[in-house]
């Protein structure tokens, strides 16, 4: 311990990668970073936004993976809470290349910090959707190299497939 703070214990790739934990951690340069979620507003969206998408997988041409380990970097690994890939799905375990969207759900701990960390990561891997949804405001923010921006229209969209995901409609079935 330093200054009373816990110092980092550093794992290998190999060590995360052949390692499962529960619940499952971003891997960050070495370091294992835990997720925050376990929640019933949390997981009441994530089944929400997860069963919309994937209901409609056929029509739109896509494939929904929830908590799935993204290598975003030769050493670091993101879990998005929903991640969505246009066509077929990557063959490999841990997925290496860029969702068309990472969608991330906010619990009550998480900061505009750590969020802003992720986004950042999101972006440099070339994700070209990232939503970031909050089930107690009800609200939702589309990040891109511009920065965050609320989507005040109540749906949130991509091109190339085209996909209009009905936010308001689905946190009013969260009632």
């Amino acid at each position: 311990m330093i200054g009373g703070m816990a110092s980092p214990v550093l794992v290998s790739v190999g060590e995360y990668l052949a390692t499962s934990y529960r619940p499952d951690c971003d891997y960050i340069d070495g370091e294992l970073v835990e997720r925050n979620m376990g929640e019933k507003d949390h997981s009441a969206l994530q089944t929400e936004l997860a069963t919309w998408l994937n209901s409609r997988k056929r029509e739109l041409g896509i494939r929904v993976f929830v908590e799935q380990r993204v290598r975003i970097s030769a050493s670091r690994f993101r879990i998005p809470d929903i991640c969505v890939y246009a066509g077929r799905s990557p063959d490999e375990q841990v997925f290496t290349t860029p969702p068309l969207i990472c969608i991330e759900i906010l619990s009550a701990c998480d900061t505009l910090r750590s969020f802003q960390q992720r986004v950042d990561d999101y972006l440099a891997f070339g994700v070209p959707y990232i939503w970031l949804v909050d089930p107690v405001s009800r609200r939702a923010w589309v990040c891109s190299d511009a920065g965050m921006i609320e989507e005040k229209t109540g749906t949130l969209s991509t091109t190339e497939p085209s996909i209009g995901l009905p936010f308001v409609e689905i946190m009013a079935a969260l009632d």
